[in-house]
């Protein structure tokens, strides 16, 4: 089967492309691919794009490994706390390019990046999870408040409101909408301009700026993945 992440580097940038041919869910082998992928980024120094496919960044976790059974659900769950987390502590800066829709998992993974540009479209950005019989998980309740502007921490999680890309910014989810055919482009140039920063001064800037989030997931992992 081919690769589903893919990564390549091209200067001082890393660029990382999730590609399932459908809609980019977050299943264990998935994630493990991505994994892989910022293994390389980290070990080259690179500033980090990730994307998706045309039409959708992510749609979340794989629905199908909730009715497979508990222990793959936990599995599944605890590799997506443990990858935010990573996220948010990558001593590079992390760039997504938003493809399309950036749902749940996703919608996740935008809250714990550094910057995020998405595209002009009929897309959904946020958390669905409430409006489909899901509890949402710890952790991404704690990045949502860390993330996200109170006046819309409750719509976006209890509420499970989701927003078009243009109005996903003020929530806290995209930082900028641009064109499907500006959306690369604009990444790179961002990237480009980020990979000027004094990276050992981001990193430790990043750590502090972030521990009790970092911190609190740990725990939540700990008490709810495995015990």
């Amino acid at each position: 089967m081919a690769k589903r992440v893919v990564y390549e580097r091209a200067g001082a940038i890393g660029w990382v492309r999730i590609d399932d041919g459908k809609v980019n869910a977050m299943s264990t082998t998935l994630m493990t691919e991505l994994n892989e992928a910022l293994d390389q980024a980290e070990s080259d120094g690179t500033v980090v794009v990730l994307t998706g496919r045309p039409g959708v960044f992510s749609a979340g976790f794989d629905l199908s490994v909730f009715d497979s059974g508990y222990e793959p659900t936990m599995d599944m769950l605890r590799m997506g706390a443990t990858l935010n987390q990573r996220i948010l502590a990558f001593p590079t800066p992390v760039v997504v390019a938003c493809s399309g829709h950036g749902i749940a998992m996703g919608s996740f993974i935008l809250m714990c990046a550094d910057y995020r540009i998405g595209v002009k479209g009929a897309f959904k950005i946020g958390m669905n999870e409430v409006a489909i019989g899901m509890t949402l998980p710890y952790f991404a309740i704690e990045i949502a408040r860390r993330r996200l502007a109170p006046t819309y921490f409750d719509r976006a999680t209890v509420l499970a409101e989701l927003y078009a890309p243009s109005d996903a910014i003020a929530p806290g989810f995209l930082d900028r909408v641009v064109a499907p055919d500006d959306l690369l482009a604009t990444a790179q140039g961002v990237a480009e301009t980020l990979a000027k920063l004094d990276m050992k001064a981001h990193a430790a800037t990043k750590l502090r700026s972030r521990r009790a989030t970092i911190d609190a997931i740990d725990h939540m992992v700990d008490a709810q993945f495995n015990s």
